[in-house]
C-alpha cells in the first residue's frame, strides 16, 4: 500500500469518526465524475492530513473549524460541524462560548445566524430542554467578575 491510499483510508477513517458513517455514505452515494476528484482531495487532506496531525486535539479542532465557518458563511457547513463539534466532544456551552468568540472576531450578525442554527441542531441533538443546565456566564449586576487571563 502507498503512502498516497495510507492517507486516504486514515482520512476516510477520521471523516467518518468525525461526521458520521451517515454523512459520510451520503456524499460518497452522491459522488460523480465531476465530483470524485473533490472528494478524495477532502477526504485525503483536510482528514487525512490536517486532522489527523498530532498538535491538537478535536475538540480544539472542532473551536477552530465552527469559527472559520462563521467567518466564512458557511451556513450548511456550520449545521455539520455544530454535529461534528458534538461527537467531538465539545459540550454546547463550549460550542456557545465559540459562537460568542465569534461575534466579536466575525462579526454580530455572523454570530447571530450562527446561535440560529446552533440553537436548532443542538436541540435536535441533545433535546428541547438541552439549555436549562447552561451557565448564563458571569452577571453583570456583579461588582466582582472573574479575573481576566491576559498573556
Amino acid at each position: 500500500m502507498t503512502e498516497h491510499d495510507r492517507t486516504f483510508r486514515e482520512g476516510m477513517r477520521v471523516r467518518r469518526e468525525v461526521l458520521s458513517d451517515e454523512h459520510v455514505d451520503r456524499a460518497e452515494a452522491k459522488k460523480s465524475g465531476f465530483t470524485a476528484d473533490f472528494q478524495e482531495l477532502i477526504t485525503r487532506y483536510a482528514w487525512g492530513t490536517i486532522w489527523t496531525r498530532p498538535g491538537l486535539d478535536r475538540t480544539t479542532r472542532s473551536a477552530i473549524t465552527l469559527t472559520a465557518m462563521i467567518a466564512g458563511g458557511y451556513w450548511e457547513e456550520l449545521e455539520m460541524h455544530v454535529r461534528a463539534a458534538l461527537r467531538n466532544g465539545m459540550t454546547a456551552e463550549e460550542i456557545r462560548e465559540v459562537f460568542l468568540q465569534s461575534a466579536i472576531y466575525c462579526s454580530v450578525p455572523a454570530a447571530n445566524v450562527a446561535f440560529g442554527i446552533g440553537q436548532r441542531v443542538l436541540t435536535e441533538e441533545l433535546g428541547e430542554g438541552f439549555a436549562d443546565d447552561l451557565d448564563a456566564g458571569p452577571d453583570p449586576n456583579l461588582d466582582e467578575q472573574p479575573p481576566s487571563t491576559t498573556r
